[in-house]
């Protein structure tokens, strides 16, 4: 019998009435993931899903690898289905194990019996294929409190399933059960991990992007871009809108104080955001705005930035250490790409000493020699818009 994945729900099992929706956009999310390594049959019974290749033509390397960036999934192991026999399911552990048994010192067997119809108990079935394991192997000891190796066999409704230890798998929930975002993306660390949290909850995503040419190259345009990427070999393909900023920046510039250069700025980014978030039915924006980083940061400058919009504004990093973030960025494979040296439009126009304790009447009187609702609707109109999708 061929080898096949089984991906072990997480959160989905405390749902109640409406469980079936979140299984049901899983299974649609797995099943898409899969194309393209080959046919696969994807089911989900007794909060596991179930992979299974439809013929030997299936990258089952890559089909694997890609399971790993599903949310939704806690846990998943490749497996060797065997019939519902005590002799067979020893025979299929020996073929599809003992290369790693060998390279333990000690081992034990952990069953599951799902399927109560199977004459011996959970434990039973660990005390038969273990003493038949051992008897095989007698360089190998039994351990069941610290073994080096486990053994996992699960007798479920159509199969005995054999495998070894399980990998973590995403967490969170499925992509699409938690409606739509538009992430504020720039090219440094923080952003595309704000991104990447947000979407864990089940959450899709757009991403809007402000390019300020020729104070920011497009090599900054393409280092954003491939962080959209990375992102969505977690979330799925999405839309950047990269909008032209340059003219608002230099009327900021020509305009206003010096020290409201960046509260100003972001005021506009937030306009701007929510006016494309509406047209793509995002229903919130998401940044990745840390309390006390920067000067634009701290509570009041981020409560007057906000008061210019009516979507909710999401902040999955706001109480986080830079370390926490740097970590989160490795894990999903951003930091590499954050850290490359080309700069975004925030580094343009910096104050030297930029407001950090503002009140929404000082920033509006600071905002008050621009025209915002003009040059908001030249910068959309002057909005590119790009298709990403992982490519590894």
């Amino acid at each position: 019998m061929n080898e096949l994945f089984l991906l072990k729900l997480g959160e989905i099992v405390l749902k109640g009435a409406n469980r079936w929706q979140f299984e049901n956009k899983l299974k649609t999310n797995v099943a898409r993931r899969m194309r393209p390594f080959g046919e696969f049959q994807v089911h989900i019974v007794q909060s596991t899903v179930y992979i299974e290749p439809e013929n030997e033509d299936c990258d089952l390397n890559g089909a694997w690898d890609a399971c790993h960036y599903i949310f939704g999934v806690v846990s998943l192991c490749r497996c060797r289905p065997a019939k519902k026999d005590l002799d067979d399911i020893f025979r299929t552990a020996m073929e599809y194990l003992e290369d790693d048994l060998r390279l333990a010192r000690s081992f034990k067997v952990e069953s599951r019996r799902s399927d109560k119809r199977f004459p011996l108990t959970s434990i039973g079935i660990s005390q038969e294929i273990g003493g038949r394991i051992a008897e095989a192997l007698p360089q190998l000891q039994v351990d069941v409190h610290n073994p080096e190796y486990t053994v996992y066999v699960e007798v479920r409704e159509h199969a005995a399933y054999i495998h070894g230890p399980a990998e973590p798998g995403a967490g969170g929930l499925p992509t699409g059960v938690g409606g739509r975002a538009m992430v504020l993306l720039s090219g440094g660390i923080d952003s595309p991990v704000a991104g990447y949290m947000i979407a864990k909850r089940g959450v899709e995503l757009e991403c809007v992007h402000f390019f300020s040419y020729p104070y920011t190259s497009e090599l900054a345009k393409d280092k954003v871009l491939t962080l959209a990427r990375l992102m969505t070999r977690y979330c799925g393909r999405m839309t950047v809108n990269i909008v032209g900023f340059t003219e608002i920046q230099e009327a900021i510039r020509d305009n206003c104080r010096e020290e409201y250069f960046t509260l100003i700025m972001r005021r506009f980014m937030m306009r701007i955001s929510e006016k494309i978030a509406h047209a793509h039915g995002c229903k919130c924006l998401v940044t990745g705005e840390n309390l006390g980083q920067v000067a634009s940061q701290t509570m009041e400058a981020m409560a007057v930035t906000a008061s210019c919009v009516e979507l909710p504004i999401f902040t999955p990093l706001i109480g986080m250490d830079k370390e926490e973030i740097v970590t989160i960025a490795r894990k999903i494979g951003t930091m590499e790409t954050s850290i490359l040296p080309y700069e975004d439009c925030c580094t343009v126009f910096t104050p030297k000493h930029p407001k950090t304790k503002p009140t929404k009447a000082q920033v509006d009187e600071a905002c008050s020699p621009l025209d915002f609702d003009a040059l908001i609707a030249r910068a959309l109109e002057n909005t590119e818009i790009c298709k990403v999708r992982y490519h590894g």
